[in-house]
C-alpha cells in the first residue's frame, strides 16, 4: 500500500475516533482524498496519479482487506494464498500465479484478525491451524510458526456462484448433457451420492449443483468444518463445526453434528467432505434409510469407495471392515469422480454405481464391487452401455434408466 492511501486512510480513522465521519464513511474518505491533493500541491508529499484508484484502495484499507480487495473482487479470481509477505498468489481458471502485491508481516497478521473476527474464530500458538468462512462465504485457512517455517501461510478459497446447477456446468463444459441429465434423475429419485476428486477438482460445485437439482420440498442439513455449501430451497439448515475454546471445551465436531442433524428430520443428509472417523457416523445415517450425499479426496471413483470403507476404521478398535464393507456397498448408489486438468479446466470423468455385491481381494478383505455408468471416450464423458445395478428407485419416480443411459447412436 502506498504511503499517499495510508496517510488518507489514517485520517479517516482519526475523525472515526473523533465521531465526525459525516453523512458516511465513503463522503469522509472523499473530503480527506481532495484535502491530501490540495496539500500535495504545496508540501513535499507524493502526488496521486488516480483518484479513482486511490478512493478504492482507502475504502478497501478501511473497511474491506487491503491490499488484498482488488484480488477478492477480481470474479476471475478463485483463490488467494500468501506463503510469505512478497509472495502472494492467485489461481485464475485453476492456473497458478504470483501476484505484484508486497506486505509486511503486520499486515498479514492484521488482515487475518480482520477475517477472523467475525467467525470469532482465533489463532494462537497454543491453536496453529484456523479454518472460518467469510462473510461472502469464501473459506479462510491460516497456518502460523512454528508450523510453518518463518512466515504466515493464509488460503482465501473465494465462494462463488456461477455454477450452483448442472445446467451451468455442462455450459461450462464439465459434463455433458446427458450426464446432467442422467446426475439430476438420481437427485430426484432420492439416491445417495459420492463426489470424488482432488484438492480444486470442483468437487465442492458440483455438490452443490446436484444439491440445486434435487426435489425442491426437501429438508436438506448441511453439515460441514467450515460453511461452502448453498443447500437449497426454502427449507434448509447448515450447520458448522466449532473450535475448541481457550479452556479446551466447547468443540463441536463433525462426528457431533451428523448425530445431530439426524434429529431434524432430514430428507437428505449432506457431508461436506468426510476426511476421519466421521465417515461411519455417515453410513450408519444411510444405512437407516436417509438420502444422503458427500464428497471425498480420492485419485479416482474406486478408490473413493476404498477410502470411505477405511475411514470408518479410525472410530476405534471395535469397528470391524466386516460391518463397513458390505455397508458401503448397499449404501452407496453413485459414485461421480471430478478432475482438475493442467489447463485449468474442471469435468467430470467418471460414474460408477456399486452393486451391492463384494469381490475377494485386497488381501481377502473384499472389494465393493461397481459397473461403469459413464467413462472417457476421445476425452469425451460417455454412457458406458451398463444400467445402475439397482435402478428401483429411479423407476419408483417416473424415471427410465434405459432411457436415460443410451448411448448416442
Amino acid at each position: 500500500m502506498s504511503d499517499p492511501v495510508q496517510l488518507i486512510a489514517e485520517s479517516v480513522r482519526s475523525r472515526a475516533r473523533r465521531g465526525d465521519l459525516g453523512p458516511s464513511p465513503e463522503d469522509a474518505v472523499q473530503q480527506e482524498l481532495q484535502r491530501y491533493a490540495e496539500r500535495a500541491f504545496g508540501a513535499d508529499v507524493p502526488l496521486i496519479a488516480d483518484e479513482s484508484a486511490a478512493r478504492r484502495r482507502v475504502v478497501a484499507e478501511l473497511t474491506g482487506l487491503g491490499p488484498l480487495q482488488p484480488l477478492l473482487d477480481d470474479p476471475a479470481v478463485e483463490e488467494v494464498w500468501i506463503n510469505g509477505p512478497t509472495r502472494v498468489f492467485a489461481a485464475r481458471g485453476g492456473v497458478a500465479e504470483l501476484t505484484p502485491v508486497v506486505l509486511t508481516e503486520q499486515e498479514v497478521r492484521d488482515l487475518v484478525e480482520r477475517m477472523l473476527a467475525p467467525s470469532g474464530r482465533r489463532i494462537d500458538l497454543s491453536s496453529p491451524f484456523v479454518d472460518a468462512s467469510l462473510p461472502d462465504g469464501s473459506r479462510l485457512h491460516v497456518v502460523i510458526p512454528d508450523v510453518t517455517r518463518r512466515h504466515w501461510a493464509v488460503n482465501i478459497r473465494k465462494f462463488s456462484d456461477r455454477a450452483l446447477t448442472l445446467d451451468a456446468l455442462v455450459g461450462h463444459g464439465s459434463l455433458p448433457r446427458q450426464a446432467a441429465d442422467f446426475l439430476r434423475a438420481a437427485m430426484l429419485a432420492g439416491m445417495n451420492v459420492l463426489v470424488s476428486g482432488a484438492t480444486q477438482a470442483g468437487k465442492t460445485t458440483l455438490l452443490n449443483a446436484l444439491l440445486a437439482a434435487g426435489r425442491p420440498t426437501d429438508r436438506v442439513i448441511t453439515v460441514e468444518e467450515t460453511f461452502e455449501l448453498k443447500p437449497p430451497g426454502r427449507d434448509a439448515v447448515a450447520l458448522q463445526c466449532r473450535q475448541p475454546s481457550l479452556e479446551g471445551t466447547g468443540e463441536i465436531t463433525l462426528r457431533r453434528l451428523i448425530k445431530e442433524a439426524l434429529r431434524m428430520r432430514p430428507d437428505r443428509l449432506v457431508v461436506g467432505e468426510v476426511r476421519e472417523a466421521e465417515a461411519l457416523d455417515l453410513l450408519i445415517a444411510l444405512n437407516s434409510g436417509i438420502p444422503g450425499a458427500c464428497s471425498i479426496h480420492a485419485n479416482s471413483a474406486r478408490d473413493a469407495l476404498v477410502k470411505l470403507a477405511t475411514l470408518p476404521l479410525l472410530a476405534g478398535r471395535n469397528i470391524d471392515a466386516g460391518f463397513v464393507l458390505p455397508t458401503v456397498a448397499s449404501t452407496v448408489e453413485l459414485v461421480v469422480h471430478c478432475e482438475l486438468q493442467r489447463s485449468g479446466r474442471r469435468r467430470v470423468v467418471e460414474v460408477l454405481a456399486p452393486t451391492g455385491a463384494l469381490s475377494a481381494s485386497v488381501a481377502d478383505g473384499g472389494v465393493v464391487e461397481a459397473s461403469r455408468l459413464f467413462h472417457l471416450v476421445d476425452g469425451v464423458l460417455r454412457p458406458s452401455g451398463g444400467l445402475p445395478p439397482r435402478p428401483e428407485k429411479l423407476q419408483a419416480v417416473g424415471l427410465d434408466p434405459v432411457a436415460l443411459l443410451r448411448p448416442a447412436a
